[in-house]
């Protein structure tokens, strides 16, 4: 998962894009980049880490340019940490291009054997990003006249999407001529847009989640569209296409349960709503399955499941507390390359008040259920803090199932449900009692009244993958590159601690 923004305005569009970014650090904590055009000239920074440790005052007074795009990105699948891998990438040919993506190409193997063979264009990373932004050059070359026209970009994102399968939202700079976004005919990873006007002129952003316009003071105007293209020339002026005839509104779930900030809205639903509908959800299913329960007390675990545990509370009228303070400078652990990294860190990120478990029936809410390493130390936890009982409820369905989308999850045989029943998975968590939520009712929870998206990608519950290629052979590929035993540190290219210039 990662977070992607482009911004169109003023020579100083770096401070929007850098602020932008810390909004989406939640995306990922991994690496960093910013590319802007100033001049002729393309600038670009990229670190390791976070935004506020990869970017100096030195770096962002040389980021000028009234263009600009940025990312940040969370361990990708094989390896941990990378310079290599950090993003945006750029090409000289044509014109000069910028991209940063959030997503992930399931048939990137075939789009590199091409891309080399045919399109005679070399890749130096492992990164599909890479791919994709070579994809993206080549088709632009091809439609590529000698006065530079939106129709070149639109017939250019057409051909990436003949070519490219899997999920992608992307951003992209063209040198001296504008900013480009596109996202993929399933509109799996979100992306959205809005204006404001300064100095008497309309300024535009581009960014994963309406959170970072908001920040910014842009005014959302909507989502990009899935098989849509945007593109703002150098007037400011927005040229938009639908790019694809075969499309599917079929958003990600798991952006609703997990990863995007609650103060964001994807695709005309609020992230808070939805969150507060699946805490409605679970006590409901509560109430019929366990009628006479004996829970004293609702605990999240902070931060994702405390407004669906909160809602939970009060449809069980149960009192609702916090039990655990966190640590904030500790990232996300799922998504930790390594296995020992994890454990280690949860103690290091949560720290239980005994006094809100001592001698207590505590029911634990958490909005999901990967590997079960966080759940059991946590549940650990409590019951040294003096609980009674511990009993553990899942804002989501269990998850039993790869996701290709662009979500780094573990190999298929580290999932906690992999090829367990619900005692079994109980067992594994040291729970005295597990309560997951129903697909169906996650479902429900989030569609909104208000939005016409009724479908959604929930493969990593049901198996079922939107894009409907995903093969055996690819799984089996990728719970290679997942697997615990996998996850090797790849060295490349060293990042300067300066601003690279083009």
């Amino acid at each position: 998962m990662c977070g992607i923004v482009a911004v169109s305005g003023d020579d100083g569009v770096i401070h929007d894009i850098y602020e932008s970014l810390t909004v989406l650090q939640h995306r990922g904590q991994d690496a960093s980049g910013i590319l802007t055009n100033h001049n002729g000239k393309i600038l670009l920074r990229k670190s390791l880490g976070l935004v506020r440790d990869g970017f100096e005052k030195k770096h962002i007074d040389r980021l000028k340019g009234s263009i600009g795009i940025g990312h940040v990105r969370y361990p990708t699948a094989g390896f941990a940490e990378s310079s290599a891998e950090a993003q945006p990438f750029y090409v000289n040919s044509p014109y000069g291009i910028g991209l940063a993506h959030n997503g992930n190409l399931i048939n990137s193997s075939e789009l590199k054997e091409n891309l080399f063979s045919e399109d005679l264009r070399h890749i130096n990373t492992r990164s599909d990003s890479e791919i994709l932004l070579n994809i993206f050059a080549h088709e632009l070359q091809l439609h590529s006249k000698e006065s530079f026209t939106p129709d070149d970009v639109f017939y250019a994102v057409a051909g990436v999407h003949r070519r490219v399968k899997g999920a992608y939202a992307v951003v992209s700079l063209i040198s001296e001529r504008g900013i480009v976004a596109f996202r993929d005919p399933n509109g799996i990873r979100p992306l959205c847009f809005g204006t404001r006007e300064k100095n008497g002129k309309i300024e535009t952003m581009i960014a994963s989640e309406s959170v970072a316009l908001d920040s910014a003071g842009f005014t959302l105007s909507r989502d990009v569209l899935p098989g849509e293209a945007i593109y703002v020339d150098m007037n400011g002026k927005i040229h938009t296409r639908l790019c694809s005839d075969k499309t599917s509104y079929s958003p990600c779930i798991f952006e609703y349960v997990y990863f995007a900030r609650p103060d964001t809205i994807i695709d005309g639903i609020s992230v808070y709503s939805a969150r507060m509908k699946m805490g409605k959800k679970l006590a409901t299913k509560i109430k019929k399955q366990w009628e006479s329960h004996d829970i004293d007390v609702v605990i999240p675990i902070p931060d994702t499941s405390r407004i669906s545990a909160l809602e939970l509370a009060i449809a069980l009228d149960v009192p609702y507390r916090e039990g655990f303070i966190k640590n904030r400078y500790i990232g996300r652990t799922f998504i930790m390359p390594e296995q020992t990294q994890r454990i280690k860190s949860v103690r290091r990120k949560l720290n239980a008040i005994s006094t809100e478990f001592k001698n207590k029936n505590v029911l634990l809410v958490d909005d999901s259920i990967v590997r079960g390493t966080t759940s059991k130390q946590i549940i650990e936890m409590a019951r040294e803090a003096g609980a009674k009982r511990v009993y553990m409820a899942s804002a989501a369905p269990p998850v039993k199932y790869p996701n290709v989308y662009g979500i780094d999850m573990p190999a298929s045989d580290e999932f906690a449900a992999a090829n367990k029943n619900l005692d079994e998975i109980t067992k594994l968590i040291n729970a005295d009692k597990l309560i997951y939520q129903d697909l169906d009712d996650l479902v429900e929870a989030v569609c909104s009244d208000k939005s016409t998206i009724k479908k959604f990608d929930s493969s990593c519950f049901d198996g079922k993958y939107i894009t409907g290629d995903v093969t055996d052979e690819y799984l089996k590929e990728l719970d290679d590159l997942r697997n615990n035993s996998a996850k090797k540190s790849y060295e490349s290219t060293d990042l300067s601690d300066d601003v690279m210039v083009y």
